[in-house]
């Protein structure tokens, strides 16, 4: 028999009854004991923040003659910071305007907006499989019908676009530098093909370049946005490359569009934190991110070749990995008799975490892979974990050997 709703209850609306904790965040609760060795957090390493320069930026901003650091703002963002944001994405071929640069409060604000502006119920949303879950989160309240995209070890294959009707869909959003969860990074050929698929169809894509700063190499690909900005939403955060907790993001948004982002943002908050942005805006105006994203990219890279030593060392066959090339995550391909969250119940018991694979797919999960973060953990720590997890997977695991067919399409 179906569970009375109560008075309350009666009054939620249809869209929030269908709504579900993230599966991270429900994790992330049983991991604050101090003996617990998490690799479920998505979340930059407090050692990465760069504390003096903020203090410093902070000061700046607070000073006795900054008091509209304290006042209501334009819903559009700090005029300063949206310069600046323009020209760092700006190309000879195709320059970026501050009129074209909306401040977001952090990028998963960027959403809800997209949600709003361009999702209407049943619409079709195009998502790579898997698909970074906050973005599943938040556009679902909007209900659109999720379309997964196929993809392989470099991303999402450019050429399965053309079998998916592109001009019928609402958007497509993906994550092309180090993806959460898998750590891709989609190759320039798959980007130049997708910009071209857009400009074609007509389709929109929103971009989402949380990772990109953090290429262990270096070294940058051209965005989606530079190769098609009429056709493409760039989602863009501070919140890597300085501190989560500023709740500073930002949006490139096409000319067509952007006077409805503008609206729906100021029925949302009027403004992101003006406090906030002049204090990000103190911090990267005379270049300071030319010498602290180097450093930031050497950290989490000794960061992931320890997980990947320890994984090397320690994993039983028919486990298998990605090796990423920027980014916070490693993803594990258990064997397919094994579901990663009854693994977990194992792993907890033993203070380990991850987060499984299953709530990362929109549609017809596979449950036999797993997210590891390595930017939080110390080398020491990560070790240990893995040789705990790994320890389990092999009790979990029966006789098995596994064939993996990718389409490289590179």
């Amino acid at each position: 028999m179906a569970n009375k709703l109560s008075h309350a209850e009666r009054h939620i609306a249809q869209r929030a009854r269908s709504l579900n904790s993230s599966a991270i965040r429900e994790i992330l609760k049983l991991t604050e004991r101090p003996e617990m060795i998490s690799f479920a957090g998505g979340v930059p390493s407090p050692a990465s923040f760069p504390l003096a320069a903020l203090r410093d930026a902070s000061a700046r901003a607070t000073h006795a003659s900054s008091a509209d650091s304290f006042q209501y703002s334009a819903t559009e963002g700090y005029a300063p910071l949206r310069e600046w944001i323009a020209r760092a994405h700006s190309t000879s071929q195709h320059p970026v305007t501050p009129s074209n640069v909306l401040i977001t409060s952090g990028s998963q604000q960027a959403f809800d907006l997209i949600g709003k502006v361009l999702v209407d119920p049943q619409s079709a949303v195009l998502v790579e499989r898997p698909t970074y879950l906050g973005a599943l989160q938040s556009l679902s309240l909007y209900e659109p019908e999720f379309v997964s995209v196929q993809t392989d070890d470099y991303g999402i294959v450019s050429k399965a676009l053309e079998y998916i009707e592109p001009e019928r869909a609402a958007l497509l959003y993906l994550q092309p530098n180090f993806q959460n969860p898998t750590g891709t990074r989609l190759p320039f050929q798959r980007r130049r093909k997708i910009a071209e698929i857009a400009r074609r169809t007509g389709l929109i894509v929103v971009e989402d370049d949380p990772y990109a700063a953090l290429a262990f190499d270096g070294g940058q690909l051209p965005s989606i946005h530079s190769m098609a900005p009429d056709n493409v939403i760039y989602l863009g955060s501070f919140s890597k490359a300085l501190a989560p907790g500023l709740r500073v993001g930002y949006m490139i948004v096409p000319g067509v569009l952007r006077q409805k982002f503008v609206q729906v943002k100021q029925a949302a908050d009027l403004h992101t934190s003006t406090l906030s942005q002049h204090i990000v805006y103190e911090t990267v105006r005379d270049g300071f991110l030319e010498s602290h994203i180097p450093r930031l990219a050497s950290f989490y890279h000794q960061q992931c070749e320890a997980m990947l030593s320890a994984l090397d060392k320690h994993m039983p066959e028919g486990v298998r990995w990605n090796v990423p090339e920027g980014g916070m995550f490693v993803w594990l391909a258990l064997p397919p008799d094994i579901d990663s969250a009854a693994l977990l119940e194992d792993a907890l018991a033993v203070n380990v975490a991850f987060v499984p694979g299953a709530p990362f797919f929109a549609r017809d999960p596979l449950h036999h892979f797993l997210r590891l973060s390595f930017a939080t953990v110390s080398p020491q720590q990560i070790a240990r974990g893995i040789e705990r997890l790994a320890a389990l997977i092999n009790a979990h695991s029966r006789a098995f050997t596994p064939v993996f067919d990718l389409d490289l399409d590179r």
